[in-house]
């Protein structure tokens, strides 16, 4: 059983730590003033991640430690440019029976099934059956609603844990929902729709487990084409299913995200799309946010300063709740 997680270093500053983590990247370098080499390491929890140096007697820690490893660590928790570290003393790799997978692999905090049925719910309310069919179909595929229920919705932005993907897109339906009374230009079941589908490819884009990161179809074609791709054969499968819809769904998934330049084929042109675009946005946007708050908290920053550089928004955040005096 752990008893230090990267979150917790604000706690431990300057004291020497003894624990386990895993592996997320390790690498040797040239020392600058010379002398041979050292490990660069990102060492991971359920908590989050920390980097970590290893200066000295390398050798056995790069030949037997690999990235995704479990690892015991010793050393010493410390601070530099404004981010924690650990400079380890020690480091080998973890005997199995010292090990509880459930430390290290970040899971979401709401429970899978309740969430799972929830999305469920959702989609048996559509009006229109040929959504509702179609919905169903990836959902109720055996493989795709597995991969649906566990995977990450991101390696690192946002929902960054197993279970991230299901818990975004619920977050996502229930602001589609409630939003589209708003607009009488949207058709609530084709949001819904697109909500739901919008990141289907990242069930083959990312893999999960010890660390998260991207399988080869992944970085080779990405989730907007691989959920193309998948739409197209799940439409194949559903006879007489309407040419017009297909296209609405497709043109959802083609331009969530919004602009060309972060990755979308086409740029919205319904009123679905681009209120979907427009919430998928947001919704992750609120997701790293609240990420960045924790993550400042347990640093030990004051109500008072903000977050780090947070590279994804290009500006550093600060939570109002908390400068109020309210949380």
């Amino acid at each position: 059983m752990k008893d230090f997680y990267a979150a917790d270093a604000a706690r431990f500053e300057g004291a020497a730590v003894t624990t386990f983590f895993a592996v997320s990247s390790l690498s040797a370098r040239e020392k600058k003033t010379g002398g041979g080499q050292y490990l660069a390491l990102t060492l991971s929890d359920k908590s989050g991640s920390i980097d970590a140096k290893m200066w000295d007697d390398i050798a056995s820690a790069a030949e037997t430690c690999s990235e995704g490893c479990y690892v015991k660590v010793q050393g010493k928790v410390s601070k530099y440019q404004g981010k924690w570290q650990i400079t380890l003393s020690k480091m080998r790799l973890a005997a199995e029976s010292e090990v509880e997978t459930a430390d290290f692999v970040p899971t979401t905090k709401f429970d899978i099934g309740e969430m799972w049925t929830e999305l469920r719910g959702h989609v048996d309310e559509f009006k229109n059956a040929e959504l509702r069919r179609l919905v169903f179909a990836f959902l109720d595929d055996e493989t795709i609603g597995a991969a649906y229920r566990a995977a990450p919705a991101a390696k690192v932005l946002h929902h960054a844990w197993v279970g991230g993907l299901l818990e975004h897109v619920v977050a996502l339906v229930r602001v589609c929902r409630a939003t589209a009374p708003f607009y009488p230009e949207v058709d609530r079941d084709l949001l819904v729709t697109g909500a739901v589908l919008h990141d289907i490819g990242k069930v083959r884009e990312l893999y999960w487990g010890t660390t998260f990161g991207y399988t080869l179809e992944g970085q080779m074609i990405g989730h907007i084409s691989i959920a193309q791709g998948m739409l197209r054969e799940k439409v194949a499968g559903l006879p007489g299913f309407p040419e017009r819809l297909r296209v609405l769904v497709e043109h959802m998934i083609l331009s969530h995200h919004g602009r060309y330049e972060f990755g979308s084929p086409k740029l919205p042109m319904t009123p679905e799309a681009m209120l979907l675009s427009a919430l998928d946005d947001l919704e992750a946007k609120f997701a790293a946010m609240r990420r960045e708050f924790s993550a400042a908290e347990a640093s030990g920053k004051k109500a008072d300063e903000t977050t780090e550089w947070v590279r994804s928004m290009d500006r550093p955040l600060l939570n109002s709740m908390a400068y109020l005096g309210e949380k």
